[in-house]
Parts: C-alpha cells; structure tokens; sequence
C-alpha cells in the first residue's frame, strides 16, 4: 500500500461554455476498472442526448490501468487530454467523463484539446483533491495522573486525537502515520517516562484536503 497518495476527495460534476459548446465534467474516484466502467456508462445514460461523452481514467498504485476514449470527436482531441489532466496532477482512482453538447461552433483540434483539458481541470478544482496517507491508530493506556499533561502535550502535536477511552484506564487512540510510528513511540515513552504502554491497532487511510 502506498504511504501517500492524491485523489478527487468524491464524486460531482461542474459545467463550463466555451463557443456555445456546453462541457460538462463529472468526475468520481473509483479503485477499480469495473467501477470505473460503471461510473462511465452511468454518465452516458444521465446525458445520453449529448453529441459526445468522453471519457479517461487512471487506477492502481502505479497506474497501471489508463483508459482514454475520444467517443467520435477526432482522435486524441477528448480522451488523451482528459487522461494528461489526470496525469500532471498526479491522481490516482480517478474517473472523469467530460459531455459536450455542440453549440454550432467548430473549435478545431486545438480548440477541443484545450477544451476538453480546460473542463477536466475547472471540474477537477471544483470538486477538490485529497491526500491519502496511510496511518496506524496507535493507542496509548496510561493511570489518569497523566490525562492532562499527555492531551495537551497530544492537541499541540502533529499527531491527532482519533478518541479518548476512559474506562479503568486512560487511552489516548492517536492517528499517526506509518513513517512516523517510531517517532511517536519514542516520543511517547519519553513523554510518559515509560508509563504508557503503547499498541498499535489498525491501519486505514486519512484523508487531508490539498
């Protein structure tokens, strides 16, 4: 599992008018090519009128999966610069169909490059982008003596509160992430002159916007 990744924090779609010629993006994060595929064929049956409904996505760690479909307009003119959009901002499990529906104007190669490049990025900005990080919940039990020194020493930190558990104990489930698990432990010792006894549960992905 990658210890960082970017992806669109969900699922929306945002229009734009370039030369009469509506473009409108919608976009979903998906981490399969079947939810891809499924996201896609949601989109052309939503707007099954439009002249064109174009398409790219990227999946995987590595990206491994990359699709781009031009659907009619001239080769490499829709799909390829959806799929660069995707490419240069470094998204992964992203999925964009951009509709178009023609208004009269001719836009030329160029014009629908850029277009279609223009309405993948504006949608992309307007739906928003996450940072992944991989990251244990580590969890700290320690005699309540210790609660306030220990959540101030925490809610000032780089390490957030997840919960606070009071029971026969105090435990601290603190998020921290996997490159910095040693950091914390040893901080935490530190911290508690050894007090704390520190166990890691599970491992799960936070989301930061960027």
């Amino acid at each position: 599992m990658l210890p960082q990744y970017l992806t669109v924090k969900g699922q929306g779609e945002n229009e734009i008018v370039i030369e009469r010629s509506r473009f409108i993006a919608s976009i979903a994060r998906t981490e399969t090519e079947e939810e891809a595929l499924a996201f896609i064929q949601e989109i052309k049956k939503k707007y099954r009128d439009a002249t064109h409904n174009c398409s790219a996505y990227m999946i995987g760690e590595q990206n491994l999966i990359q699709k781009a479909n031009d659907d009619g307009e001239p080769s490499g003119t829709a799909g390829v610069p959806i799929l660069e959009v995707l490419k240069k901002k470094n998204l992964k499990d992203t999925t964009v169909v951009v509709t178009r529906y023609f208004g009269g104007i001719k836009l030329g190669a160029g014009g629908l490059i850029r277009a279609y490049s223009n309405s993948t990025s504006e949608g992309i900005e307007a739906i928003g982008v996450v940072e992944r990080t991989l990251t244990a919940v580590m969890h700290t039990k320690l005699e309540y003596t210790w609660l306030g020194k220990v959540e101030n020493e925490l809610r000032s930190s780089s390490f957030p509160i997840k919960e606070i558990e009071y029971l026969d104990s105090v435990i601290f489930q603190t998020y921290v992430s996997t490159s910095e698990k040693q950091q914390f432990i040893e901080w935490m010792t530190e911290l508690t002159n050894g007090q704390g006894i520190i166990t890691e549960g599970e491992t799960i992905y936070l989301e930061t916007d960027v």
